[in-house]
């Protein structure tokens, strides 16, 4: 009925209504019922009327509807029921649908016959259809694939359908859309081309949409030709609706990532399969740039038009865009792309993550839309965006899952590892392997043409995202790639930046070429019509032009610091594009570091070229924030991706470095700065990245020519340092020793670097580090040691000085915290601040601080003592154990000891510094040391004392002074003045020689009782004294004097020191300045004394007399002759080498030695001698005896002679000739009370003695020297002032008082046997000759006249001896001597001076008298004891005596006392009572004196008559002087000899005598006549005892005869 209804065509709606209601309000309608039902409605659909039309379809896709409801229905009730599936036939008949329920089978039969429709083929099942479109068909089709999705999926039947009916159905009405090219003429083509029908495709794309939606699974192959069908729809060449209709379609599959990855799996997994997954994001890619590929570039605005002018307002936009070249206020409000002259503006076309369509939704337009500019571009936006984030966001949830599972499974099994399902993973790969590069392609092509902000960031999120999905996944080409794009975007357009490029060139060469969509990687174009935020300096070596940050680059920037920030762990090696790329736009911003790296805002530093907008302003602080914070989470990164971090830092810091090189432009400091930041910031776990950190530092940056550079890599390293060691680190560094060694090494490491800023840095650093973590250091002193003490000369003052405050600071306030090992450091340490020769002051502070150093030694002896035998024990183990020999300095001496026996070496290495302030200072300090502390050592220890540190330092300043140079040293520095006896090297090293070999001495002295415990004391002794003997052989007055001071020390006949309570006293001598002597007097406050009862014991020993007491029952020890002799040797050798004369001709610079040195050297044998005169030979009295005549020779150089020459009035003796006598006196006092056979000496000392008498008269030769001789007070004027080099001595006083003890000796020994043998007496008396013979000729008066007085005291004290041996012959020699004696003296041959006074002679004359009456009573008496000639030369010397005493030369007026009268008048006496004396034994003597008399009166005769002759001859002349004086002298005999004959007894005078005598008279008679007055009473004289001739003749008067 209804039928027929329709067929009239009446009352359309209500048949419809009442069709709808028959279907759904029951299931009874079925098969053919329902299909003529159905047939009705879709009859109403096409009829006339629109309503009819409309409500018709509505009815239709309603009973649709209903009919797959209903089946569902069934499905539902029949769901608990378990049928047989039928066998499947090959289901070849469309009808055979028996399987099927009734439901499902009108479904099928309705579903089917759609089909049949739309391909224009007749229905099954639908009969009395007569007209169908396929719009409409294909309508329904969508809605039932839509709708029911389930239906097909679990019926085969259904699925069958699909495959064979729908989807052929599908391509088949796709060709049209396929074949069409857009653009090409018909005439080109042989067959009109049918144009693609908007409507058919455009619902023909939906059907295809819902089938790959649900049905993907059953229609893989025919999907994959599907999306590969989509895919060319995209294509250029195709219209502009497919276009847009196709990319609707593909944003639809952009939003469903399962699905994607399901064509991942399917197609691009498998071998020979499309890669269609890829292709679709390709496409994409190939898409966005076609759009921005305009094909006509002539008329870019017209093109840019849109097509349908669909409002005004999209056409206005194009017409302002760039191609009109104005920049128009919608630029900037508008959202758009625009790329190389293209503009494209962005719609919002769907909510994010749906696919919200427009044209797909177009199903009543018939004419194909327009479609508005950048509608395409939008949505293609859009699905790109939603793509990356539908499979990240998948693939995270993904892996997310996986990690908890790993997590979960590692606590239930922790011993086993987790092996994830390897297939998720490949899937996940293979999808971003496929996608990456058409998404990187896409999103750096619109990140560079995008112009609105928020499009900016939509775009900069999805690389970030895809970078950091690909990092996690571990696939590091993609990474990189999305790392760089975001990087170019960052920097100015054409940067020129090695990291990034060299990467882009390997993507752009993977030419990307997809079933004809060309990909490429296109780089950012540099019209940028961005806001300019910034201007600054690009960062290369070469200086260019300024370059441009935008507001897009800054959003970049940040992106980036973001990604570094939260996918820090993710980056890998690309922290390197990251890090540079910063790097780079930090400098272009002008952030400069700050402490602890921080980087901030700096001042323009390069100029004005640095602008920044108030807009970037603002931004800095932010930026810079975030840098530092990017930089602080990298305590969150695990260990790997740390030191990926580390890597990227320090391969920058290389760049910026080969920059830096060769300019002293800024360098960028910006890895340096983030090296340190990351340091400081993972401080907990330190250890793992120290080596690369601070590796890179060191070897690096430390080490680099630009001055910037190199002070930010100290100061990091030396802030990592800091902060490690300041660091609460778990376990304590104290118990951690490997970590803080780690920590300190670089500090050590710093020394290498050559750089006088890098190693201040590193200086300050360990000064702050010791008032820091100074008590805390432990193990890690020997490092810190280390490098206060790498200092060089070439290091310049300031270092030095500031390592040295280093140094004073660790002895002052550290040494006890320090291991005890570590002490033997600070001592070289101090030391080689001593031995450095830039700053003296620091040289000399560094010698105290060594004294402040062995004072804690002595201070804390026991505590170190203990704690050294402890490591020495563990480390004797470890050598034992190793199978090695333990390797330390001074190695067997206990390891307490070995701390001192470094000190000592190191203070003797100073003791021979160039520097003579120096070498005084460590001499003092050394020595005081030895002798304050020396105590503690034990007593092996001293052995190597004396040989390894004193006898070594002795050898050494021996050397130097000895090689020392003689050149005159220029006063320095123009205001200090040198003293001249230091003005040239070698008197600077003498003043050290002196001061070293008075120290050892001194040593030797107070410490001899322990050193002669060792058992090589005798060779030590043996050493010293050659040393002694060697400096006073020195050329140098100084060293060779206090050599002798020293040795008389070691003999111990210095003075002590008196006063010996006060400690300082023994101190003061010893050279200790008082300062130090403080800790040692007292114990300090707070210094308890360890030991008290050794130390006080050894501290009072030593405080005592600075001479120690040797222990009782050793003062044997002391008197070992064998070193008393080995000291006599040394005495000998020195004397005699430094006595001899210089042989050859007289040099100007041959050394003479000074009187002091003699002296002292002389002074030194009576001491000696004590020691050694029990066996004292005759052989060692002839050395003595040459060596003091030697010194005795010695002249004195002019400068001096002031000073040592007694003034010339007083005759005093030099000190030396005191010292020569005093020792022979020595001698003789010993020979006098020692043993018989001592005696033979003593004409040995008699003969030294004469030989001292001589040079009264004859001073002694010195070689060759010219010398002047200080003679008499008359000369010494001239001579004072005279230009000799040398002077002799005035010998005169020392030979005066050498005769009196001759004297005084012969006094005492005349007797003696040996005196006797040896001839001494006549050794005395030739001896006495000289200045007897020489007498007014002495050089002094005063020495004939002592020679005269000793001749007869000795004489008297001799003759009688001698007379008593006469018979022996031993004095037979001696007579002619003497007689030549008296002869010389006598009658001298000088003639007195012409200033001498009457007085004076007088006196001289009564001497003379006094030696003829000692002949007279001493010898003529005994003259037949006396050999004849003796008495015949006696007698010829009287009688010459009684007239020849005349002498020359006076004045008138002193006439008569000048003629020696009283003399004559003695000689005549004597002569005529010896004559005439009764005694006469043999007529032989008497005959001698009688010949005597007659010549006398004869001689008198002749000289009166020759007077008389010339006397007339002369006439009124006076006769010549002399004559008359001759014969005043003859009248004055003649009157002597009248007296004498009176006074004789009668009978002893020869009648010959008389008879001469009588004769006399007339010639005396004849002279009365002389005119001279003189004569004349001299004459009355001569007459007048005549008288008593005047008697009567007695015979002949009285017998009366005539």
């Amino acid at each position: 009925m209804l039928w027929q209804l329709m067929e009239n065509g009446l009352e359309e709606l209500k048949l419809l209504q009442t069709v709808l209601v028959l279907l759904t309000t029951n299931t009874v309608v079925h098969d053919e019922v329902l299909s003529k039902a159905i047939v009705l409605c879709f009859r109403l659909h096409f009829t006339k009327d629109n309503i009819t039309n409309n409500t018709a379809a509505a009815t239709v896709r309603q009973v649709v509807t209903v009919v797959f409801e209903r089946m569902v229905a069934e499905d539902e009730r029949f769901k608990g029921i378990v049928e047989q599936p039928p066998s499947v036939q090959g289901n070849t008949n469309r009808r055979s649908v028996s399987t099927l329920r009734p439901s499902a089978k009108d479904a099928y039969m309705l579903f089917q016959d759609l089909c049949q429709l739309v391909n224009a083929d007749a229905p099954y099942w639908l009969v009395g259809m007569t007209e169908m479109t396929r719009t409409f068909g294909l309508e329904l089709l969508e809605s039932v694939l839509n709708d029911f999705p389930g239906v097909f999926l679990q019926h085969q039947e259904f699925s069958f359908l699909l495959k064979e009916r729908v989807c052929p159905l599908v391509i088949k009405l796709f060709s049209p859309n396929i074949k069409f090219r857009q653009g090409s003429s018909s005439a080109a083509s042989p067959a009109p081309v049918e144009k693609p029908y908007f409507p058919i495709c455009m619902r023909l794309l939906r059907v295809v949409s819902v089938l790959i939606k649900h049905f993907y699974s059953l229609l893989v192959t025919e999907c994959e030709i599907f999306l590969s069908l989509l895919v060319k729809f995209l294509d250029g060449e195709k219209p502009q609706w497919l276009r847009a209709v196709a990319v609707e379609s593909v944003h639809r599959l952009c939003v469903q990532p399962h699905l994607l990855r399901s064509f991942c799996q399917s197609y691009d997994m498998k071998q020979h399969s499309t890669k269609v997954f890829r292709d679709i994001v390709n496409a994409l890619g190939s898409f966005i740039q076609s759009l921005f590929i305009v094909p006509n570039a002539g008329n870019p605005a017209v093109v840019g038009a849109p097509t349908g002018g669909s409002g005004s307002g999209a056409q206005g936009a194009a017409q302002g865009g760039p191609g009109t070249g104005g920049v128009s206020g919608i630029l900037t409000s508008q959202a758009a792309f625009e790329y190389r002259g293209t503009w494209i503006p962005l719609m919002t076309v769907s909510v994010q993550g749906s696919a919200k369509a427009t044209y797909l939704e177009m199903l009543d337009k018939v004419e194909p839309p327009s479609i508005p500019e950048g509608y395409a571009m939008s949505v293609a936006f859009s699905a790109l965006l939603d793509l990356v984030r539908g499979i990240t966001s998948m693939i995270e949830r993904e892996l997310a899952v996986e990690e908890e599972a790993a997590a979960e499974f590692r606590e239930t099994h922790p011993d086993q590892g987790w092996q994830p399902q390897p297939g998720a993973h490949l899937v996940w790969e293979e999808m971003v392997s496929a996608c990456w590069c058409g998404l990187l392609a896409a999103l750096s092509l619109l990140l560079d043409a995008s112009t609105d902000e928020t499009a900016t960031e939509n775009i900069l999120k999805a690389e970030l995202t895809m970078a950091s999905l690909c990092g996690r996944l571990g696939l590091v080409t993609p990474r990189d790639a999305f790392i760089t794009a975001i990087c170019k975007a960052s920097l100015p357009p054409h940067y020129a930046l090695t990291v990034l490029s060299s990467n882009a060139a390997n993507l752009s060469s993977k030419a990307y070429s997809i079933q004809g969509h060309s990909v490429q990687i296109i780089s950012p174009s540099s019209e940028s019509h961005q806001q300019v935020v910034a201007v600054g300096q690009p960062l290369t070596s070469q200086p260019q032009g300024t370059v441009v940050l935008t507001a897009k680059n800054i959003q970049c920037m940040r992106t980036l610091l973001n990604l570094a920030h939260c996918h820090g762990a993710v980056l890998g090696t690309s922290w390197q594009l990251v890090l540079a790329t910063l790097q780079h736009l930090v400098w272009i911003l002008g952030l400069k570091p700050g402490v602890g790296g921080v980087l901030k805002p700096g001042r323009a530093v390069e100029g004005p070229s640095t602008v920044l907008t108030t807009a970037v302003m603002t931004d800095l602080p932010i930026i810079a924030n975030i840098l530092s914070r990017l930089f602080e989470s990298s305590q969150y990164l695990d260990d790997v991706s740390l030191h990926h971090l580390i890597n990227a830092l320090c391969s920058l810091s290389l760049e910026a470095m080969e920059m830096a090189y060769g300019n002293n432009k800024e360098p960028s400091l910006f890895a340096v700065a983030k090296l340190l930041e990351t340091g400081l910031v993972n401080m907990d776990r330190i250890e793992i990245l120290w080596r690369p950190l601070t590796g890179h530092l060191l070897e690096k940056v430390c080490q680099h020519p630009n001055s910037r550079m190199r002070e930010w890599g100290a100061e990091a390293l030396t802030a990592l340092i800091k902060a490690g060691l300041a660091y609460k680190h778990d376990p304590p560094l104290a118990q951690n020793q490997r970590l803080q060694l780690l920590l300190l090494n670089p500090l050590k490491e710093l020394s290498n670097v050559l750089h006088a800023d890098i190693r201040q840095k590193q200086l300050e650093s360990v000064l702050q580090i010791l008032q820091s973590q100074g008590d805390s250091l432990g193990p890690g002193w020997p490092l810190v040691l280390g490098v206060i003490g790498a200092i060089r000369n070439d290091q310049g003052e300031s270092l030095i000085r500031t390592a040295f405050q280093c140094l004073q600071l660790v002895v002052t306030d550290f040494l006890p915290t320090m291991p005890c090992t570590c002490l033997q450091i600070v001592v070289d340490v101090a030391g080689s601040f001593g031995l450095q020769n830039q700053e003296l002051n620091i040289s000399l502070t560094s010698i105290g601080l060594l004294w402040n150093i062995s004072d804690y030694f002595f201070q804390r002896g026991e505590a170190i003592t203990q704690e050294l035998e402890r490591e020495e024990e563990a480390l004797q183990k470890q050598a034992q154990e190793k199978g090695e020999t333990l390797n330390r300095p001074f190695h067997p001496a206990p390891p307490f000891d070995c701390l001192w026996l470094c000190l000592y070496a190191k203070l003797g290495e100073l003791c021979v510094d160039p520097r003579p302030a120096v070498r005084k200072s460590a001499g003092q300090t050394l020595f005081s040391t030895i002798a304050a502390h020396g105590t503690l050592l034990q007593q092996p220890t001293w052995h190597v004392v004396v040989w390894k540190v004193l006898f070594h330092l002795l050898d050494c300043v021996r050397t130097s002074s000895t090689t020392a140079d003689k050149e005159k040293i220029e006063s320095g520095g123009g205001n200090i003045l040198i003293h001249h006896s230091r003005d040239t090297a070698e008197k600077q090293w003498a003043e050290t020689w002196v001061l070293t070999l008075a120290g050892v001495a001194r040593i030797f002295n107070t410490r001899r009782y322990l050193l002669q415990q060792l058992g090589d004391f005798f060779e030590a002794w043996e050493v010293l004294l050659n040393h002694i003997q060697s400096a006073a052989l020195s050329k140098n007055n100084e060293v060779s004097l206090a050599a002798l001071k020293s040795f008389q020390e070691i003999l111990q006949i210095g003075t002590p020191v008196k006063d010996s309570d006060k400690a300082g006293d023994a101190f003061a001598a010893m050279g200790v300045p008082p300062v130090l002597i403080d800790p040692l007097s007292a114990s300090g406050p707070g210094r308890p004394l360890v030991r008290s009862d050794s130390l006080v014991e050894r501290l009072t020993r030593y405080n005592g007399a600075e001479l120690q007491a040797p222990p009782p029952g050793e003062e044997s020890a002391l008197e070992d002759s064998a070193l008393w002799w080995s000291a006599w040797n040394t005495w000998y050798r020195t004397g005699t080498d430094s006595t001899r004369p210089p042989s050859g001709p007289a040099e100007k610079f041959s050394f003479i030695p000074s009187q002091p040195f003699l002296t002292a050297l002389i002074q030194i044998f009576p001491a000696l001698y004590q020691h050694i005169k029990a066996n004292f030979s005759m052989e060692d009295l002839k050395k003595l005896g040459v060596i003091l005549h030697g010194a005795v020779s010695v002249p004195i150089s002019s400068d001096a002679s002031p000073f040592i020459l007694p003034s010339f009035t007083e005759a005093v003796l030099t000190s030396l000739q005191e010292a020569v006598l005093t020792s022979l006196d020595v001698l003789q006092k010993a020979i006098c009370v020692g043993p018989e056979n001592l005696q033979v000496m003593y004409p040995a000392i008699f003969e030294q003695l004469l030989l001292f008498v001589e040079f009264s008269c004859k001073p002694p030769q010195y070689g060759r020297m010219e010398t002047k001789h200080v003679a008499n007070a008359k000369y010494n004027q001239i001579q004072l002032f005279a230009p000799a080099e040398w002077v002799a001595l005035n010998y005169v006083p020392f030979a005066e008082r050498s005769l009196e003890v001759v004297v005084d000796l012969y006094h005492k020994t005349a007797c003696h046997k040996a005196v006797i043998n040896e001839k001494v007496l006549q050794n005395i008396i030739k001896t006495l000759r000289m200045p007897l013979g020489l007498k007014y000729a002495c050089p002094s008066e005063s020495t004939w006249k002592l020679a005269v007085s000793s001749l007869l005291k000795v004489l008297s004290i001799g003759l009688p001896v001698a007379r008593q041996h006469a018979s022996s012959g031993k004095f037979d020699t001696m007579w002619p001597e003497l007689a030549n004696a008296f002869e010389d003296f006598l009658f001298t041959k000088s003639t007195p001076p012409d200033n001498l006074s009457i007085q004076e002679f007088q006196k001289n004359e009564a001497v003379d008298v006094e030696v003829v009456q000692l002949i007279s009573t001493e010898i003529l008496p005994f003259a037949n004891f006396i050999p004849k000639d003796f008495v015949g030369q006696i007698m010829t010397m009287l009688n010459r005596g009684s007239i020849h005493s005349q002498s020359p030369s006076f004045t008138e007026a002193e006439i008569d006392v000048r003629m020696r009268e009283e003399f004559s008048k003695v000689c005549f006496e004597t002569l005529l009572q010896f004559s005439f004396s009764n005694k006469v034994s043999t007529p032989q003597e008497g005959y001698i004196s009688r010949m005597a008399l007659s010549v006398l009166l004869k001689r008198s005769q002749d000289v009166l008559r020759r007077y008389v002759e010339d006397e007339r001859l002369s006439g009124r002349c006076p006769l010549p002087r002399q004559q008359v004086t001759e014969i005043i002298f003859v009248l004055k005999a003649i009157s002597t000899l009248m007296d004498s004959l009176k006074k004789t007894q009668p009978e002893n005078v020869d009648g010959n005598t008389w008879a001469q005598v009588i004769a006399l008279y007339p010639t005396l008679v004849e002279c009365i006549t002389c005119s001279s007055s003189e004569v004349s009473s001299a004459l009355k004289e001569a007459l007048g005892p005549f008288k008593d001739f005047m008697q009567p003749p007695l015979s002949r008067v009285q017998n009366g005869e005539s």
